[in-house]
């Protein structure tokens, strides 16, 4: 063993710095907060206080308001994010190379600015008065909608951001995937007679769903994890209805200082995304898979 490692040092050379990094500011910090999920951790000083943490967020109505509301989000942005990104590569795919690069730089962009800038651009867009939203509901006679300030539409307008922010990441690998199918395949399926729709539904839908697994697993950990844009359109509320769990452990940790808690609904959460994951893997997964 250790022969084989020093035989291939340069390449462990090479990966190293990320290793490093990688350690430090994830390995630990989740080693670190599973330590301190089972204390009740304190600046100058802790107790041990075992599973009471974990007993204590199972209790907490406004820990499982906050999970009711990120699997609200999540079954919505998640599957939509993955269906919009197929079907938008699947119009792309067949342009010339000028038009595909034009599309791909053009969905790409916008996931190269902040998310709280992106946040901000659309917590103007659902300004009550001045929105752009209700500009365009006015024009249609529809009454203005109190978007981010009532509890009936405040994680409505945060889902309804997600959905419509193009998913600029999920369009380029689904194109990287559909340009390793042979034509000769599509060519097949022509000559028997199948249409357009047949094509996409028989040949491209089942070989790009090695990166629909992908893209769902990468998603839904996203959904959990959304953050920013609650923050920063809404601070959770109005109430708590847009209370996410991340924003609950934030407020839990950085505002009541109650770290232990807040480890332990982090190592929950941490616990469902990876059964979500595992679920999803199960359930997606399939040997179908063109291999040039």
């Amino acid at each position: 063993m250790f022969k084989r490692i020093w035989k291939a040092r340069s390449g462990y050379l090479f990966i190293l710095p990320k290793f490093i990094l990688f350690t430090v500011f994830v390995l630990v910090p989740i080693v670190w907060s599973l330590f301190v999920s089972f204390q009740e951790y304190r600046i100058f000083g802790t107790e041990w206080v075992g599973l009471r943490n974990f007993i204590d967020a199972f209790q907490d109505d406004l820990f499982w308001q906050a999970v009711s509301n990120t699997l609200r989000y999540a079954v919505v942005v998640t599957p939509a994010s993955v269906i919009i990104a197929l079907v938008l590569a699947s119009l792309i795919h067949p342009l010339r190379a000028g038009a595909q690069t034009f599309f791909r730089a053009s969905f790409y962009l916008p996931t190269v600015a902040s998310s709280v800038v992106i946040a901000m651009v659309w917590r103007w867009i659902f300004q009550t008065r001045f929105g752009l939203a209700n500009y365009f509901l006015g024009l249609l006679g529809v009454e203005p909608i109190n978007w981010l300030h009532s509890s009936a539409w405040a994680l409505k307008s945060v889902i309804l951001m997600a959905v419509l922010t193009p998913p600029g990441t999920g369009i380029i690998l689904y194109l990287a995937a559909m340009g390793s199918i042979p034509d000769s395949l599509y060519e097949a399926a022509r000559i028997d007679g199948a249409n357009r729709f047949m094509q996409w539904w028989k040949i491209t839908v089942p070989l790009v769903r090695p990166t629909t697994l992908y893209l769902l697993i990468v998603s839904t950990i996203g959904s959990f994890q959304v953050f920013d844009r609650v923050m920063m359109m809404t601070q959770g509320g109005p109430g708590y209805a847009t209370t996410t769990i991340v924003h609950r452990i934030y407020n839990v940790a950085f505002r009541d200082f109650q770290f232990g808690y807040a480890g332990a609904m982090s190592m929950l959460l941490f616990a469902a995304v990876i059964i979500l994951a595992l679920i999803q893997s199960k359930l997606v997964s399939s040997d179908v898979e063109y291999k040039g």
